[in-house]
């Protein structure tokens, strides 16, 4: 059934643009102001409202295979269309992590049979993601995003410059967590400042990422891999990926919304919904980070969505695993902390989100006439307050619980198909 958008403002090649769209047979039909509604066609007024193309988000737990119990394919990919992304970037530390085609083929199959939107994993760069042999990189470079041991950094220099060699020969790309584990002390749970002095926690340091994004930076420039930093959380970090990018050399950043907008100095209480990996730094580190999405440095928003449950999280900073769920918040939370206060321009926040990380993954995606209908329209009147006992995810631990945000997806198509749906006057989700 074809579906008429109207009186939104649609972003398109980079620009805002009042106009209505019209979907048909999976694709955009046209483009244009007043366009007349089709025989049949169902009328989505979008008054208030920007209609973008789908998010990409690099970054991803979908926990499934091995973690069920935390998230699912299913469950990950509904709340993911919550948030207006129609792709996402599976990280993979599952079980079996997927080292070798056959070690991919199980996430692939559960990702065949339940995803609502486009799901591309990433392969591990050591098998079993253990920082020592390499994983089958020739073989499954056509099949993945890039290749990624999330959760832990390559401790060994003569194995991380291996892995680039045979990246870089296969065309594709790292995505590095960058962490020097022997800098953290025992039971390091946040950041090494405020917070950790005024409850007595084990502090990790930003010398435990910078230290390694210097390292990796450097061993791109040798090797000539494409180097892409994970989650980037300091100020340091921000100015080497800085001074790297000015250098010429093909190093890309991501930056997650709890990190651009909240800092260590703000956490209100002992809660293991305020502990992630890397942790919330300072006011500082924030600042630098907002900057760095102003200049260029930072090219990706990804969210580093990481279910729990809610035992896992009820152990405070000493008790808890890392990890927050952040897919069905992104974008209300980046544009009322960020857009509206005047602090980055609704343009680029959505380059942010769309070109920029579509780039690291060598596409293009845009709003045109016979392209593919996977969008997302973002209602910018409404307020709502975040109430994570109604998200999708199965997670529902996150920093911005009980917080009044504005910028809410309204509706998500994937390749024309209604995945997420919030009609205007009413209350229904899914």
């Amino acid at each position: 059934m074809a579906l008429l958008i109207q009186n939104g403002r649609v972003y398109r090649e980079g620009r805002l643009e009042r106009a209505d769209l019209l979907v048909e047979g999976g694709r955009i039909a046209a483009i244009g102001e007043g366009l007349p509604q089709a025989p049949g066609a169902r009328v989505f007024d979008a008054s208030g409202s920007v209609v973008s193309p789908g998010f990409t988000d690099l970054h991803v737990h979908l926990r499934e295979p091995g973690f069920s119990h935390k998230e699912t394919v299913a469950s990950g990919t509904a709340a993911a269309a919550a948030g207006g992304f129609t792709t996402v970037c599976a990280m993979p530390n599952v079980d079996p992590p997927p080292d070798s085609l056959a070690r991919l083929l199980p996430q692939a199959r559960r990702i065949a049979r339940d995803a609502r939107v486009r799901v591309v994993p990433y392969a591990a760069i050591t098998r079993g993601q253990r920082g020592e042999a390499l994983s089958e990189v020739a073989a499954l470079a056509p099949h993945v995003a890039g290749f990624s041991d999330d959760g832990r950094g390559v401790r060994s220099e003569e194995t991380m410059r291996a892995a680039m060699e045979r990246v870089a020969a296969a065309g594709s790309f790292v995505a590095a967590h960058c962490e020097v584990e022997a800098l953290i002390p025992a039971g390091g749970c946040c950041h090494d400042g405020a917070f950790a002095r005024a409850h007595g926690f084990p502090g990790i340091p930003s010398e435990s990422e910078y230290a390694e994004i210097a390292r990796d930076i450097r061993l791109a420039a040798e090797t000539g891999c494409r180097l892409h930093i994970c989650h980037l959380s300091t100020k340091e970090g921000a100015a080497l990926v800085r001074k790297a990018r000015k250098r010429g050399l093909p190093v890309t950043c991501e930056a997650a919304p709890h990190n651009l907008l909240l800092c260590d100095g703000e956490i209100p209480a002992d809660e293991g919904r305020f502990k992630m990996n890397p942790p919330l730094r300072a006011a500082d580190d924030r600042a630098a980070l907002v900057e760095a999405l102003l200049d260029g440095t930072i090219t990706a928003i990804a969210t580093d969505h990481a279910p729990h449950t809610a035992e896992e999280k009820s152990g405070g900073f000493r008790g808890s695993l890392f990890g927050v769920v952040g897919l069905e918040t992104a974008f209300p939370a980046l544009y009322t902390g960020l857009t509206e206060p005047g602090l980055l321009p609704l343009g680029r926040l959505l380059e942010l989100l769309t070109a920029g990380p579509q780039e690291i993954l060598g596409e293009r995606r845009t709003l045109a006439p016979g392209e593919e209908a996977s969008l997302t329209v973002l209602d910018l009147r409404t307020a709502r307050k975040v109430e994570p006992e109604r998200f999708l995810s199965r997670g529902r631990a996150t920093p911005f619980a009980g917080r009044t945000l504005r910028g809410w997806p309204a509706l998500t198509l994937y390749r024309g198909k209604e995945v997420y749906r919030r009609w205007p006057g009413t209350q229904t989700e899914g």
